[in-house]
């Protein structure tokens, strides 16, 4: 008998619970925590649904809604575009579909950011990661645990600020562009807002991971979730933007396959 697929041994294991599919998607809804700026620069939309008809004289056989929100909203991908430095690269629809399917390195900050809601991540930081656990993935997603998911019930609590601005965590600008311009991963992943520490508008340059990650065609995963049950390695990430053309991000659908025992 020869030896099953690889597909076909994926599917097995997905029926039988050897291969768990973990949700790090944040519900959207109204409540959804979006990243608010200067009151001088544009504004991102909440999350709001229109309904155009509830099994009523308006279709007497279907429900269904238009939505109306930003593509930096909730769990989200940010294309290359989306910043100056990725202006002349790939848009959220020209991202090529093999790269939304991808290893994932999960690091825990959790402690740390609980001391410190500035806590930053330093270089020091992956390369003792690396020590204990082997390089970062190559093609693959580095994905921040900072615990931050716990308050994404709230708009004020997510994005923790005041006079001086939002208090998060995040890479530290060296950080940053080590990750987009040294290191084999193809994008960063976090649990907050967005992928800059809350007080990335002060550094140089301004919003690190942003300049650095879309300058080097590479992406952002935002507002992530249910990081506490991935394992440091091993875990495959599933990123579903919606194709938009010229858009420079989408909310997203992200998933993680995770081998269980």
């Amino acid at each position: 008998m020869s030896e099953p697929s690889v597909l076909a041994a994926l599917v097995a294991g997905l029926r039988g619970g050897s291969i768990e599919v973990v949700d790090l998607t944040s519900p959207l809804s109204s409540s959804t925590p979006v990243l608010q700026l200067p009151p001088e620069f544009g504004q991102t939309q909440v999350f709001t649904l229109e309904e155009i008809s509830r099994y009523d004289e308006r279709g007497p056989a279907w429900y269904w809604n238009n939505f109306r929100t930003g593509e930096h909203t909730g769990t989200h991908f940010d294309a290359p575009n989306h910043w100056v430095t990725g202006k002349d690269l790939a848009d959220v629809a020209s991202v090529p579909a093999g790269r939304l399917v991808a290893p994932a390195a999960v690091l825990d900050f959790t402690a740390e950011a609980a001391k410190d809601p500035d806590f930053l991540v330093e270089v020091e930081h992956l390369r003792a990661w690396e020590a204990g656990h082997g390089p970062l993935p190559d093609g693959g997603w580095l994905l921040l645990r900072t615990g931050w998911d716990a308050r994404s019930h709230a708009q004020e609590a997510f994005l923790n600020a005041d006079e001086n601005g939002p208090h998060t965590p995040g890479l530290s600008p060296e950080c940053a562009r080590w990750v987009a311009e040294e290191s084999p991963v193809i994008g960063l992943g976090v649990e907050t807002v967005g992928t800059d520490a809350g007080r990335g508008h002060a550094f140089d340059p301004a919003f690190p991971c942003h300049s650095y990650l879309m300058g080097s065609d590479k992406y952002g995963l935002t507002q992530l979730r249910n990081l506490a049950a991935l394992p440091p390695t091993g875990a495959v990430v599933v990123a579903g933007p919606l194709p938009i053309v010229s858009g420079s991000g989408s909310p997203a659908r992200v998933l993680a396959l995770v081998e269980r025992s």
